[in-house]
C-alpha cells in the first residue's frame, strides 16, 4: 500500500486526467452491476462536467504510471439534470449536498482501503465547500439478473457503515448500453444520502 500515491486534482484541473479517468470508468464500469459498454467519446463529455466546475474533486490512485482507482464529486446543483431531477420531484433541497460521481477501483487493488479513503476524501471536500450532506447513486439490477455473478456482495453494508441510507423515493434513470445489447436501455439508480 504505500507505493500507490493519492491524487487530488481540483476544477479545471481534472481536464488533464480525463484520459487516465476515462479509461478506468470503461474497464471497471463492464463489471457487474454496470455492464456499460462505454465509449470514450462518451467518457470525454460526461467528466467535462466535472472539469467545467470549480468547486468539483477528483481523486486519483496511482500505482507507478497506472490509474488503479479513482472517485469524482462535484455540489449537485453543479451536476447533470437527471441527476437533480429525483431530489426536484420530491421537493427535497439540493443547495447543500455534495453528489459522488463514480467510485472505481481496479480488482486487484480492491479490499486494501481505497474505498474508505475515497469516502474521507470527498466528505472532507464536503466540509470544506460548507455542504451538510452527500449523496450518490447506485445502478438497481434484477435479483435474478443472468448476468449476475454467483456468490455477488453488494456494497450496501459498506455504505450503512458509513453512514449512508437508501432513498428509494430518490431514483434516476440514465440510459447506457449494456454488455450484449444492440442499444442503449434505461438505467434505474437508487440514491443514497448522508447528513454529515
Amino acid at each position: 500500500m504505500s507505493d500507490l500515491r493519492y491524487e487530488l486534482v481540483q476544477g479545471e484541473a481534472i481536464a488533464a486526467r480525463m484520459a487516465p479517468l476515462a479509461a478506468l470508468r470503461l474497464k471497471v464500469f463492464r463489471d457487474w452491476p454496470y455492464l456499460y459498454e462505454g465509449t470514450l467519446a462518451y467518457e470525454r463529455r460526461y467528466l467535462e462536467t466535472y472539469s467545467r466546475c470549480p468547486d468539483s474533486l477528483a481523486v486519483l490512485v496511482w500505482d507507478g504510471s497506472t490509474c488503479i482507482g479513482a472517485t469524482t464529486t462535484l455540489p449537485l446543483r453543479d451536476a447533470a439534470p437527471e441527476m437533480l431531477e429525483p431530489f426536484l420531484r420530491a421537493g427535497v433541497a439540493t443547495g447543500d449536498i455534495l453528489y459522488f460521481g463514480e467510485s472505481v477501483v481496479l480488482s486487484l487493488y480492491r479490499g486494501r482501503g481505497i474505498g474508505l479513503r475515497f469516502f474521507a476524501e470527498r466528505e472532507a471536500h464536503a466540509r470544506r465547500l460548507g455542504l451538510g450532506r452527500c449523496a450518490f447513486c447506485a445502478v438497481d439490477r434484477p435479483e435474478q439478473h443472468p448476468m449476475k455473478p454467483a456468490g455477488y456482495v453488494p456494497n450496501d453494508a459498506f455504505w450503512r457503515r458509513r453512514g449512508y441510507q437508501r432513498q428509494p423515493e430518490l431514483v434516476c434513470h440514465f440510459d447506457w448500453q449494456d454488455l450484449g445489447e444492440a442499444a442503449p436501455s434505461p438505467h434505474p439508480l437508487t440514491y443514497w444520502l448522508k447528513t454529515l
